[in-house]
């Protein structure tokens, strides 16, 4: 029987960097292949050689289409790697346009006089080239001994928990996990018979706040930005994050439950990213699909314009407050937000809302944890705005939902790895694991190698 190992080089007690390398029988499968973001030594690490020969590699598995794991893909392909790529049909569409937009910010930043930028514009056609989709549930044969199946993962549209089924073992690597139930994705596939779990711990050592609590939050933020005539900010994440918001919003305005306000979607990629979230309906709950065969259309309500061009962007300066602006990048690490948060950041009247995980390093980190001046495209900014938080608009579980999913396997689940999470949360969970349900269980470091046996 030919041995079965795990590499862990990417995402390993860090959010991320997601890069799984698992080996059987002379076959070499990549899980994910994302970008380091946050801090300047992620920026080093983007640049560095792949720990494997990039040309051994015979299938690039995809989980869903953040950077954080598609962003080194163009430079997999770049070192030399021409097997299959393979994602959901929505994960490509996805990956390409995020791809795209990722170069563009690359080589503005050489402009700067910051790095050359890891890949060109060729790379990225390339491996779109080399791109096959799966349907969720569907089987893909790589050998006799060696089956792969696509679950369902309910983080982004189409997100996917990928399982292997490889003689008499199952090896699922979880990607990252939705926090169900949510506005428009399905839930995550019930898993219950995985031998081996790979699983993110983003949010390993905390809970969420309630679905229902989160919805009151936001009309409160609204109605508070309205009353004193400020401006609310939200860096949101193009992907996900942006659609359900908009989703959110929309069902506010058009019930009544707040006044009519300006709202700008000021994101081009999030823009182009809520068209690819139209074509694909499929994959929405059944609940978003009745309201969208009741003729509602769920991005777009009285007050919103989309703001693709620049031009349209710094227009948004010459509206009367009260107004929300919702931008990338999520963690106010680049994008059109900062631009905002350097005009806007000062003034008491306004308000901040975080809505996604703010990694360590990043200038939403900062301000997250109570900064009162931040630096802000070079510019000192006091932080007189107010800052809100909103924990239950989170796309990945919390520790009670991690815990649920292992716990339904704990009948024959031999190790859980605990991969996508800072050292405290991964370590924190594993511990909880182990304590909990008597479970092996680890949180490999960057570089680590596991046998299973």
């Amino acid at each position: 029987m030919a041995k079965i190992k795990i590499s862990f080089l990417g995402g390993a007690q860090e959010v991320t960097g997601a890069n799984h390398l698992l080996e059987y029988d002379g076959k070499k499968f990549l899980i994910d292949c994302g970008l380091f973001q946050g801090i300047k030594t992620c920026e080093d690490q983007n640049h560095e050689p792949f720990a494997f020969n990039p040309k051994e590699v015979d299938v690039l598995f995809i989980t869903h289409a953040h950077l954080d794991h598609i962003g080194r893909i163009p430079k997999i392909v770049k070192e030399g790697f021409r097997g299959r790529i393979i994602s959901t049909a929505p994960t490509r569409d996805l990956a390409e346009l995020s791809l795209i937009d990722s170069m563009g910010i690359l080589k503005k930043e050489a402009e700067r006089g910051r790095r050359e930028p890891p890949y060109t514009e060729e790379d990225v056609k390339k491996a779109m080239g080399l791109w096959e989709t799966s349907m969720y549930d569907e089987t893909i044969r790589l050998s006799d001994e060696i089956k792969v199946i696509f679950r369902e993962a309910g983080h982004i549209l189409g997100s996917a928990m990928i399982e292997f089924q490889i003689e008499d073992k199952k090896i699922v690597f979880t990607g990252d996990l939705g926090n169900p139930p949510t506005p428009l994705l399905k839930d995550p596939y019930d898993l219950t018979d995985a031998d081996y779990l790979i699983i993110e711990s983003t949010y390993g050592s905390k809970e969420h706040e309630g679905r229902e609590e989160r919805k009151l939050k936001l009309e409160r933020a609204l109605e508070d930005t309205i009353k004193s005539k400020g401006i609310l900010m939200v860096p949101a994440f193009s992907i996900e994050r942006t659609q359900e918001l908009l989703f959110e919003i929309n069902d506010l305005v058009e019930n009544g439950r707040i006044h009519q306000v300006p709202v700008f979607l000021d994101s081009p990629l999030a823009i182009k990213a809520t068209e690819i979230y139209a074509k694909y309906e499929d994959y929405y709950n059944k609940k978003a699909k009745y309201i969208i065969n009741s003729g509602d259309d769920v991005f777009k309500f009285p007050g919103l314009k989309f703001c693709l061009k620049t031009e349209e962007s710094k227009a948004i300066n010459n509206v009367e407050p009260p107004k929300v602006i919702i931008a990338g990048s999520g963690m106010s690490t680049g994008g059109r937000i900062v631009h905002h948060e350097r005009r806007y950041l000062s003034d008491p009247n306004s308000t901040l809302l975080l809505l996604n995980y703010q990694a360590a390093g990043s200038l939403g980190r900062q301000i997250e944890d109570g900064a009162k001046w931040v630096t802000v495209m070079g510019e000192k900014v006091p932080v007189n705005a107010r800052v809100e938080e909103i924990k239950g608009y989170s796309a990945h579980p919390d520790v009670n939902g991690l815990f649920s999913l292992v716990e339904k396997n704990s009948g024959q689940l031999k190790k859980v790895f605990v991969v996508q999470g800072e050292p405290h949360s991964a370590l924190f969970f594993a511990q909880k694991v182990k304590d909990y349900l008597g479970i092996d269980a680890v949180a490999p470091v960057k570089g680590e190698t596991y046998e299973l046996i």
